[in-house]
């Protein structure tokens, strides 16, 4: 599964490939499990082999702040806390049963240091995920709440089936009900 993903962007050889088994640990995850906590050091650079994770902060009101979903072949980590091994601010949770392939950061050096590819491969994984946080802030700040829907559903078909109203409103900065106030309105063009 995961030479598979590498092979896509830089292929790995022989040796690389067989490196990275030596280092990724395969764990299973029920739906609401947690893989990370605020307060605590993310420990693993998550890849989903399947299900769906999420990212969240938690404001001062308890209210839950969806930055990113992670499902079957994307990565997921909070990656100031995984590279500054630092206390995060953030918490990764299932929110489906997920089977994940982790790495943990001294690995993971280990493989940029010894293996160059894995160095190019994760540089445009997270070139990617900035690209794509990017796009999430102009949204933001540029579209409407049914425009920002719609790009949604366009980019993430699977995620409008898989994920409760509740993750999505989340995730667009609205509420549930005024989702589907939009909802509504699209069904009834």
């Amino acid at each position: 599964m995961l030479t598979g993903f590498f092979n896509g962007i830089f292929p790995l050889d022989k040796e690389a490939a067989e490196a990275a088994k030596q280092v990724f640990s395969l764990r299973n995850y029920k739906r609401k499990g947690l893989l990370l906590q605020q307060g605590d050091v993310c420990r693993f650079y998550i890849f989903v082999i399947s299900g769906c994770l999420k990212l969240y902060a938690v404001d001062h009101n308890a209210i839950e702040h969806n930055l990113q979903f992670a499902v079957e072949n994307q990565w997921i980590a909070d990656f100031n806390s995984f590279y500054e091994q630092s206390p995060s601010k953030l918490y990764i949770e299932a929110v489906e049963p997920c089977t994940v392939l982790q790495i943990e950061h001294d690995d993971l050096l280990h493989l940029y240091t010894h293996y160059p590819r894995f160095d190019r491969n994760f540089r445009i994984v997270i070139e990617r995920k900035f690209i794509e946080l990017q796009d999430r802030v102009l949204q933001n700040i540029s579209y409407t709440a049914e425009k920002r829907y719609l790009l949604f559903q366009k980019n993430y078909p699977d995620l409008v089936q898989r994920l409760p109203g509740t993750q999505i409103a989340s995730y667009l900065v609205i509420t549930s009900e005024f989702l589907s106030k939009i909802k509504k309105k699209i069904i009834g063009k």
